[in-house]
Parts: C-alpha cells; sequence; structure tokens
C-alpha cells in the first residue's frame, strides 16, 4: 500500500493546501485499491492537466514501485468497462462471437481472407464489378492478388459520408477555422478530375503533388486518384536535387505546387524549387489571395487549371493498379519507390478503424505531409471510416496550433514524438481543454516514457496508440489499441489481420531481435519501382520450421510481459559494446530522462578496421539549459550502470543545438556516423 504525504507534493511545485488535500484523498484511495484500479481512480478523478507534470509522474511512479513488471509494464490508461462495449472492436468481436482480444487478433492472423473480406463489408467498399475471391495465392504468399476480378476506385469509397457532413475542418496560419463538407470536397475532386482530363492525361499517368497539407492537396489527391491516374508523393521540405530524382524515378507528367508556402510568418519559395528540377507541366496554387510569382509558358494558375464542371463517374481500375508512389527516406541512396494500390487504403481505413477506433463524424488530426505515408493514411482513415480531416496549415510545435486541436474538437490527435517533446518543453498546451480527444496516436520513431505520460495527462489521460509500420504495409504491423491498457511507450498487439515474429542473428525466436513479418496482407506492397522487391524484403530471410515464408522489416523489437512490446529503432542501428548487442534507442531512452537533456543520439564508431565498437552520444540540452560536459558524461554514465550495463562505457560525448533529421523528422544516425568517423 502506498502512502504519500503533503511535504513530497509540494516539492512539485504544489500549493501547500492543494498539495494537503491530495495527499488525502490519493491515501484513501490507495487505502483500499490494488495498483492499476489505485491509478486509475488518481487520474481520473484527483488529476487534472493543470497540476504540474511532476506531480503527475510522482503519483504514477509511486503507484506502480512495487509493480510485478512480469505482468506486463505498468498501465497509465485502462479502458473502462462501459465506454469499451461501445468501441469498433468490441461491437465487431461480439458480432463475430470472439471472447477476447487476443482470441480476435488470432482468428484475423489465422482466417486472412475471412477478416479482409469482413472488413471490407463492415467498411461498405464500393465496387464496379465483384471479386471472384478476396484472397488469391495461386501465386504464393509473396505475391498475393487481392480481390481478385474486381473493378474498383478507391476514391468512391471517400464520399460515403452524408454530403452536409464536414469532411474536412481547416485553419490557415493566423486565420479563423473552416469547413468543408463531403459534398462540397466531392465537387471539388470531380472539377480536379475533369481538368486533368482537359488536359489529356489518362490512366496510369503519374501527376506529383509537392504541396503543404491543405483542403485543396486533400481535393488534388483524391481527384488524381478519380481520374485513374497515380499520385506521385513529394515532401515539401525536399530540396530541387532530391524533387528531380523522385520526378524522374516515377516518370512523372504533372505536378500540383503552390508559388510559396507560409511557416512561422516565413515565405518560402515552393513552385521555383519545380522550375530548378526542370519538373513537368506544374498547375500552381496561390498561397494567399493572389498569385505571387511568374509561371513558365507551359504551366498553368490553380484557377486557369480547374474545370466547371463538377460531375465526374471515377475511372474503374483494377484492384492491383497503382493510386500513389511514395518513397522511402532514401537517407543512403535513392529512395525506395513505394507503389500504393486501390486496395492499399483498405488497410489504412482498418486500422483506422480499429486500432485508432475512428468512427463517424470523429475528427482525426495528424500533423503530417502528402510526401509521407501518414498524409494518405489520414485521407483514407478518416474518409472512408466517415470521420473528419483536422488540418491546422501552420507549424505544429506552437501554441495555435494546439489552440486549433482544442478549436477543432478533435477526437483523435496523432504525433510524432519530438513533436511532444517540443509541446512539454514550451508549455504550449497549459489551460487548453482537449477533452475531446479519445486517443492519442504516436508513430514515426521510438517515443520517450515521460513524454508520452506528460501527453496521456494532458487530455485527462487517454490512451495512446503506439503504431509502428511503414509506407510498404499502408499501414502498421505492430500497435495498440483502446480495449487493452495502455501504457507509455509499448505495443500491446500485432496489428490485426497481420502477424510477425523475432528472430535472432541465428534466425531462432527471441525476445529482443529483428521483425519478420508473416505475408500475405493488404497493404503489404507487391514490387518496388525501382528495385528488386524480392532481393530487398524476401532474399535471405529465415524460414521458420513450419516452412512458413517471412518478409524482411528491419526493425528491432523487445517482447515484454504481459504480451507487450518495445521498440528499439532499426536493427541495423544496433551496436556492440564489450560483445554485449545494445539498440541506440535503448541507450537515448536511458539518457533521455537525465535532467536538463532534450533529446539524444547514440552511435558506435571504431577507430580501425574491425576494431571494437566505441559508444558516442550526441546531447541536445533542454531550452536555456547550460550543461556541464564532465559532469553530464559522469551522469550518464551512472544512469547507463543503473538502467542498462555497468560495462557500457561513452567512449565521447558532444554536445549540439540539434540533431539532423530526414525530411520525415528521423534522425540520421548514419550522417552523426559519418561526421565523427571522418574527424577520427
Amino acid at each position: 500500500m502506498i502512502k504519500i504525504t503533503a511535504e513530497q507534493l509540494s516539492a512539485y511545485s504544489l500549493a501547500e493546501n492543494a498539495a494537503h488535500d491530495m495527499a488525502v484523498r490519493v491515501n484513501k484511495i490507495a487505502a483500499s485499491c490494488p495498483a492499476p484500479d489505485c491509478w486509475h481512480s488518481i487520474s481520473k478523478e484527483i488529476l487534472e492537466p493543470d497540476h504540474p507534470f511532476d506531480v503527475h509522474k510522482f503519483l504514477y511512479n509511486t503507484c506502480f514501485k512495487d509493480w510485478n513488471r512480469e505482468l506486463g509494464p505498468p498501465p497509465a490508461w485502462i479502458p473502462d468497462a462501459n465506454s469499451s462495449q461501445i468501441t469498433n472492436i468490441e461491437k465487431l468481436m461480439a458480432e463475430l462471437k470472439i471472447d477476447c482480444y487476443r482470441n480476435f487478433h488470432k482468428w484475423s492472423a489465422s482466417n486472412r481472407a475471412d477478416f479482409w473480406e469482413t472488413m471490407i463489408k463492415r467498411l461498405k467498399i464500393p465496387f464496379r464489378k465483384k471479386y471472384k475471391s478476396v484472397m488469391n495465392l495461386s501465386a504464393g504468399p509473396e505475391t498475393p492478388l487481392w480481390l481478385d476480378g474486381a473493378e474498383l476506385n478507391i476514391a468512391d469509397a471517400c464520399f460515403l459520408g452524408a454530403d452536409s457532413g464536414t469532411a474536412i475542418i481547416y485553419q490557415p496560419e493566423g486565420e479563423d477555422v473552416s469547413k468543408t463538407t463531403y459534398k462540397e470536397l466531392e465537387l471539388l475532386c470531380n472539377r480536379v478530375a475533369n481538368g486533368l482530363v482537359n488536359l489529356n492525361y489518362g490512366p496510369g499517368d503519374a501527376i506529383a503533388c509537392y504541396m503543404p497539407m491543405t483542403m485543396e492537396s486533400v481535393a488534388i489527391y483524391l481527384g488524381i486518384v478519380k481520374a485513374g491516374c497515380a499520385v506521385v508523393s513529394i515532401a515539401d521540405s525536399f530540396a530541387p536535387d532530391e524533387v528531380r530524382k523522385r520526378l524522374q524515378i516515377a516518370n512523372t507528367k504533372g505536378v500540383f505546387t503552390q508559388d510559396f508556402i507560409m511557416r512561422a510568418d516565413k515565405c518560402i519559395p515552393l513552385y521555383e524549387k519545380i522550375v530548378e528540377a526542370n519538373g513537368p507541366k506544374a498547375i500552381v496554387l496561390p498561397c494567399g489571395k493572389e498569385m505571387k510569382t511568374n509561371l513558365r509558358d507551359m504551366d498553368a494558375t490553380w484557377h486557369e487549371f480547374l474545370s466547371d464542371n463538377d460531375k465526374f463517374m471515377s475511372v474503374g481500375r483494377s484492384p492491383g493498379s497503382c493510386t500513389n508512389i511514395l518513397f522511402s527516406s532514401g537517407t543512403t541512396g535513392d529512395p525506395k519507390a513505394i507503389p500504393w494500390t486501390q486496395t492499399t487504403p483498405i488497410k489504412c481505413a482498418v486500422d483506422g478503424y480499429l486500432h485508432h477506433d475512428i468512427r463517424p463524424n470523429d475528427v482525426v488530426a495528424w500533423p503530417t505531409n502528402l510526401g509521407w505515408m501518414m498524409g494518405p493514411w489520414l485521407i483514407y482513415a478518416s474518409l472512408i471510416n466517415r470521420g473528419t480531416i483536422a488540418l491546422y496549415y501552420g507549424a505544429p510545435t506552437g501554441r495555435e496550433f494546439t489552440k486549433f486541436v482544442q478549436d477543432a474538437r478533435v477526437n483523435m490527435l496523432g504525433v510524432i514524438p519530438s513533436l511532444v517533446k517540443a509541446w512539454r518543453n514550451t508549455n504550449c498546451i497549459a489551460g487548453l481543454d482537449w477533452s475531446s480527444i479519445r486517443a492519442f496516436s504516436s508513430t514515426g520513431e521510438c517515443s520517450n516514457t515521460d513524454d508520452m505520460l506528460f501527453l496521456m495527462a494532458s487530455a485527462g489521460y487517454k490512451p495512446i496508440i503506439e503504431y509502428c509500420g511503414g509506407t510498404e504495409i499502408g499501414g502498421g504491423y505492430i500497435t495498440g489499441t483502446v480495449v487493452q491498457p495502455s501504457a507509455p511507450s509499448t505495443f500491446s498487439t500485432p496489428a490485426l489481420g497481420l502477424d510477425f515474429v523475432v528472430l535472432d542473428e541465428k534466425g531462432e525466436e527471441t525476445d529482443n531481435g529483428e521483425v519478420f513479418l508473416k505475408p500475405p496482407s493488404i497493404g503489404l506492397s507487391n514490387e518496388l519501382l525501382n528495385m528488386d522487391h524480392h532481393e530487398v524484403y524476401y532474399k535471405d530471410v529465415p524460414v521458420l520450421k513450419d516452412g512458413a515464408l517471412l518478409r524482411r522489416h528491419g526493425d528491432q523489437i523487445e517482447c515484454l510481459s504481459g504480451g507487450y512490446y518495445r521498440a528499439h529503432g532499426r536493427a541495423d542501428d544496433t551496436m556492440n559494446l564489450g560483445g554485449i548487442k545494445v539498440s541506440s534507442a535503448e541507450i537515448e531512452r536511458t539518457l533521455n530522462h537525465i535532467k536538463g537533456i532534450s533529446e539524444t543520439a547514440a552511435i558506435a564508431v571504431t577507430d580501425q578496421e574491425d576494431g571494437p565498437e566505441k559508444l558516442v552520444v550526441y546531447v541536445v540540452s533542454m531550452p536555456g539549459v547550460e550543461l556541464n560536459l564532465d559532469q553530464l558524461k559522469q551522469l550518464a554514465h551512472d544512469e547507463l550502470k543503473k538502467h542498462l550495463n555497468p560495462l557500457f562505457k561513452i567512449h565521447d560525448m558532444i554536445i549540439v543545438k540539434s540533431l539532423p533529421r530526414t525530411a520525415s523528422n528521423k534522425v540520421m544516425r548514419r550522417a552523426l556516423r559519418a561526421a565523427y568517423t571522418e574527424n577520427l
């Protein structure tokens, strides 16, 4: 049984009277409850978002100080019996007469054709011509044929919401919130599709979208798909050389872009990068009310392009036809060009429906871009589920975005962990009402436990769906649910309809190793446009004892007790320190707890061929904090000794202002390793 004092709470900047009252109430609850029930009551009945976060953290850690981790990681959110019954998962389990979630996942992975057909019917995916079979494995699980014999256009599934329902709620930086209905969005998509036809673009043509995530870019995206063409996704942060590379790989015939984009009152050129990249015919939207640049003779303004005809019958396509060409980050060479088919969006929508519990009229926000898979994912997961996309046009790091979340009454908020860290450092959520949020989701990089607890506390304790997958999956392979307890920075399940194994270097199953997926699944890629798909994902992959085919993915996952998992980044970011394997993410997660540290990046270097690996740590301090390097290095050694292994020694520590990141915000450890090695 726990017992706290007012003095303990006062140490965390809680006023004396408030500390005394809270201590009395907490001790009363703790006297009669086991740890999970105790925390559930404290988090729901006593703690408020405006209490100092250190108070939240202290009470959470105190509740679970004697927690038996054989039961799993300590939960920060536990589903309520009444509310869980109205979740999408619980409703479907009841209809299928499946008694618990673990059995539901087992059924979905063992009966994949039945699972995907169930979901296709549940989402009411429209077909021009019905499929003969959901899953044809005549060519083997490496190259399945989904929805064999069908004809459809997946964009049609995005307009099943009520005509008057809100499809998009959006706010340009410094302006008011606006709304677009499903009918208005569909009519604009039709005008885009007719505009493409007027320019003689036809089915299969690749049309790039090099734009920020706006209401118009969503209409453009779906209009391209409606016309039977394929969207070429290019992040608006890319420089001309990277833009040129992607345009060429996709054999792009046209491109939509803006003259400029606004970021924190700065006007950043966009169209001129297309010109410098020698891009094809461009359709250019103005950032504001008027165009601020002169166009090439072959290019056209948005208003010149847009057709007046707002009626368009979408072009029927085969299930395997390309709708979107997306790219990996390409930090070590040419990016992989990954085609999404007509079926990939079904994976997005199913993950949104089941794992993120998106319901009709739910408002879904996820700061992202069409250049990355979460942009298209947001479109399909929201609209196919009859929800509302929430878009803020400015930077998501400041107060105006967090207030937009409040004003838009967001129900599901997606984040990347570094964004949460920025919110925590600047306290830009303080005083806002995020009570409309029913769930968070986090993806893109390994998360920090304290940051995720802070995020949960900011909305009165709501679950975080940790979500990890990839562009070549169309969604996640490992995730969480709203029907299982949520522990910060952990996953609770393989994605429904999928499964995986964790293997060591010998190909044996292990509790901490590299992930290999068990195909097939809707969403998994069958080809790459510029690389050998078999070589990338299947060549030299271990075979299970039962002969089952495995697919390489490359993440390192640790299996925890209670059926939970923790991500440790990419398997190729694993290092060998004194004969002991450890991931960069494990070291970083440990060191990020040190007071004054904002984030770290751990790399391994050698000063001679085949020499031992040495640990180098890059450190970014909290804003306004001056770090003493010698003291910090000793603190870091102590943390590694206490929490990981006493044999781990830091060879070098470097304090930097920021870490190098890809355009999708992933830390570029390879760049740090290369820069450090050059200076040896």
